[in-house]
Parts: structure tokens; sequence; C-alpha cells
């Protein structure tokens, strides 16, 4: 089975942490990781704080803010949502996903995250991660292949 199974190195462009304007809910960020984190709260004086962060800047200020009421119920849209754009948005990095047709598409990772990837540390090694994200990227994919042909 062909896999991509980390979002680093030649397919960085895959990941949350790839430099590359989004706009959504109309604000403009860097990255998709910081677009996805400003969406955890409903305060725009909050979300605009995001608009010019680095992906590690945004991860680590998304856990600061008031979490909205219904976050945990939306943050897979959400994801959805941002990385749609991203890739409607940025033709290189469109052009990156659409060449990975018939590739499966696995967000690994070290950091601890088993929800939107599936980590690969000693402690975690052993537990297969949900790979939420690696889905959403070959949904969009799939949808945006369809809307091409």
């Amino acid at each position: 089975m062909n896999k991509i199974d980390r979002f680093a190195g030649s397919n960085k462009i895959l990941s949350n942490f790839y430099s590359c304007i989004i706009t959504y809910n109309g604000l403009s960020f860097l990255n998709s990781e910081a677009a996805y984190q400003a969406q955890k709260t409903l305060d725009t004086k909050e979300r605009k704080k995001f608009c010019g962060m680095k992906p590690t800047d945004a991860m680590n200020y998304g856990r600061s803010v008031k979490l909205r009421d219904d976050w945990f119920d939306t943050r897979e849209q959400i994801m959805y949502e941002v990385n749609l754009a991203k890739y409607q948005q940025n033709s290189k990095a469109l052009r990156f996903l659409l060449d990975t047709e018939g590739i499966v598409l696995e967000e690994g990772n070290y950091w601890h995250d088993n929800f939107y990837g599936n980590c690969t540390c000693d402690r975690c090694k052993n537990i297969k991660g949900q790979n939420v994200l690696g889905k959403i990227l070959m949904r969009i994919r799939n949808e945006l292949q369809e809307n091409i042909e």
C-alpha cells in the first residue's frame, strides 16, 4: 500500500504548519494551523490575534483562549473547511494534494496527537491514532479531483 505517514520533509505541504496564506471567515492567516486555532473562540478580537502567527505560536495560543461552547461538536468540520480553503486558495498545495491520488495520507507525529493523527512516540506506539486530518485531506483530494474532471 502506498502511504505518506508523516507530513514533514518533502511532504510538509500537507501539514497545517506549512506556510501559505489562507482566508477563512473573513480573516487571512499565514497557515492553516493559525486559521484552525482561531476558530476555537467566537471572540473576533481574539481571532484577529492569530492572523500573523506562526503555526507553533498559534497552536500554543489556541490552548489559552476561551473555547466556544460547541468546539468539540464542530472542530472536525472546521478542520475540513480550513483545509478546503487552503487547497482551493493555493495552487501549489492543490497540485501536490492531487498528485497523491491513490496514496493513503496519515498525519504521523510524535506529540501525542492520536485524534488528528497517529503518534509514533514510545508512549503511543501501540495506540492506533484516528488520523482525522489524514482522512479529511483524502476527502478533500477526492472532492477537488471530481471538480476538475
